[in-house]
């Protein structure tokens, strides 16, 4: 029997997995591989470490005792659910961690939901105790009540709890006696979580992720239900649409650390890494030779959100960027498609443009900002939710919306969300803020995100995770506020910007170097104004006194990528550079817009 433990990691966004994995690698005595303590080695991802969040599933393992331990992390961000079901197919438990302060999130559900369905046994693990007022014991009595609501087995109501402080290092059974490390942390593991069931027979490999190495092209992972595979082992691919193609493995690996080392042949139970199998997806089986048995596909969820891509053609085009081409564009769209699974691409209305789907505009904004580092230009249209026509009727995605608020803002937060079609399911009191549970439409939540954070003082906390297809909800009231436009290229002008105050809110510097038809501000009314903000001052030999005061500028709005995709009209861009990103007017020429809105 081999010693082998696959367990996944389950937790809401900032609950400390990636801590506690770290903290598992140290103790296994695997910082060869990291150049300092720490440092977070999981999220390696330069996107992944500034906003705090994983993107992309990672498999690391760790020796202890004479066991390896694959442990599998998983993103806790709903729009990146595509992740989930295929790494839960991996492991045979799951490691459930939870705030000892804010409890079970609405996203750690999501992916519970899936592995109890899934039949995992749950280990929990109440993170953060050293925190101020936390409720340890509180909170494991509510992921009892979650996962009975979630109609748990006996068995997997039966579940382990550990406390601890993945920060601080240590794990124990009772919170208010701290352990001096994370090894009764490991010890639960192996005690808890089942052994994978070794199958003897024809070799089976579900293809649950994939890498992608600029040396050998596309890696299949996966987790090897039945016999055994070798390097250089013929082999039959059984797609998901059912038809077969012969291939060679060229090589195996196994997950070692952080990395992976290569292996001559690898036994069921392990999760390995295959490399030579061309045109393989996810959901795929690697099966016998002269007697394949395909396993049941895995599904991957369908994408929610569209947006527009196009080549930059505005007058800075080409300033700042390296790639700016509409063949670079499509290279690199076609590149992502490789490893980013919920994602779609098709050709536009033009030949330079192209229509990108994914599962929100959190998931297609890390695309954005990835790729503007990597020097792309780009310009990037309104989101739009993708309806489906559901038995002759018009139906689009619902999204499960929690937010959590001080109790004196609850009234305002519930009358913002009501106005974009959101349902109020549940109100909770929870010490001095609520919670509240909400059904919205994908729709109402682009931009819901900054207006709460603005009416309730950067207080509330928004989460939310796509329910299902239901009948449309009707129109729904965005923005209402026109732009600023400039109508001149040039240099913005302080003096200009200050006569010009009482029209609205600027969200450019002056001194910014800025294009005829770029949006410099929000109008204080419904519908668009054409300003002249680079126009100096006239010039006169008279000195005469009042007339020389300084121009007095508040600090203009300064927006997120995903603020400004939230924020734009049908009829205006953000441009993405590798310095900068700009706010634009689809049609720049002041007359080619009025005759547009005319037709």
């Amino acid at each position: 029997m081999q010693k082998i433990r696959n367990i996944a990691i389950i937790a809401h966004v900032d609950h400390g997995k990636t801590t506690l994995v770290d903290k598992m690698i140290q103790h296994g005595k695997l910082m060869r591989n990291a150049e300092k303590l720490g440092e977070l080695i999981l999220d390696n991802n330069d996107l992944e470490r500034e906003r705090g969040i994983t993107i992309l599933a990672k498999n690391v393992s760790v020796p202890y005792k004479d066991y390896k331990i694959n442990i599998i992390d998983t993103p806790g961000h709903a729009d990146f659910g595509g992740e989930v079901e295929r790494v839960l197919n991996m492991a045979d438990g799951v490691l459930l961690l939870v705030d000892a302060f804010e409890g079970t999130m609405p996203q750690t559900r999501f992916v519970l939901q899936k592995a109890i369905e899934m039949g995992k046994k749950p280990v929990v693990v109440v993170n953060k105790v050293d925190k101020l007022n936390c409720r340890p014991d509180e909170v494991n009595e509510q992921v009892f009540d979650l996962m009975f609501s979630l109609n748990a087995t006996e068995d997997q109501l039966d579940f382990k709890t550990m406390y601890g402080s993945a920060k601080q290092g240590w794990m124990s059974e009772d919170w208010k006696k701290p352990a001096s490390d994370i090894t009764p942390l490991l010890d639960t593991i192996l005690a808890e979580i089942p052994a994978p069931e070794q199958e003897e027979g024809t070799p089976q490999m579900l293809i649950s992720s994939l890498e992608y190495s600029p040396y050998v092209g596309r890696i299949a992972i996966g987790r090897i239900k039945r016999g055994t595979l070798k390097a250089g082992q013929q082999i039959t691919l059984c797609k998901r649409d059912g038809s077969m193609e012969k291939s060679k493995i060229k090589e195996l690996m196994v997950f070692d650390g952080l990395g992976k080392v290569k292996a001559e042949s690898v036994e069921s139970g392990d999760i390995c890494a295959v490399v030579g199998i061309d045109g393989f997806e996810i959901g795929d089986t690697i099966a016998d030779y002269e007697n394949p048995e395909a396993l049941p596909p895995i599904s991957v969820d369908e994408p929610t959100m569209s947006m527009l891509f196009r080549i930059n053609d505005s007058p800075f085009f080409g300033k700042e960027g390296k790639f700016v081409t509409s063949r670079h564009l499509k290279e690199r769209l076609e590149k992502e498609l490789e490893k980013n699974l919920a994602l779609r691409v098709k050709e536009g209305m033009s030949s330079d443009s192209f229509v990108v789907s994914g599962r929100g505009v959190l998931h297609l904004s890390v695309l954005i900002e990835t790729m503007r580092r990597e020097g792309f230009e780009l310009q990037v249209g309104q989101p739009k939710v993708i309806d489906k026509n559901i038995n002759g009727v018009r139906c689009e995605p619902i999204e499960h919306l929690t937010i959590d608020v001080p109790s004196d803002m609850a009234g305002r937060v519930i009358e913002i969300t009501t106005r974009r079609k959101g349902a109020l399911l549940h109100m909770e009191p929870r010490e001095d803020r609520t919670h509240l549970d909400f059904d919205i439409p994908s729709r109402g939540i682009i931009g819901l995100r900054s207006n709460l954070l603005t009416a309730t003082q950067g207080e509330a906390i928004v989460a939310h995770r796509f329910k299902d297809y239901e009948p449309y909800k009707g129109e729904i009231e965005m923005r209402t506020n026109g732009s600023l436009i400039a109508i001149e290229t040039g240099t913005s002008v302080a003096y200009a910007m200050d006569k010009l105050q009482d029209r609205g809110k600027f969200i450019i510097f002056p001194g910014e170097e800025i294009y005829a038809g770029q949006v410099v501000g929000e109008h204080t009314r419904i519908g668009d104004l054409n300003i002249n903000i680079c126009k100096t001052k006239k010039l006169t030999n008279v000195r005469a006194s009042g007339t020389d005061e300084k121009a007095v500028l508040p600090p203009p709005l300064q927006f997120s990528l995903e603020e400004m995709l939230e924020y734009i009209q049908e009829d205006e861009l953000v441009e993405v550079t590798p310095k900068s990103m700009r706010i634009r007017k689809i049609y720049l020429d002041e007359t080619e817009r009025k005759r547009r809105k005319g037709q």
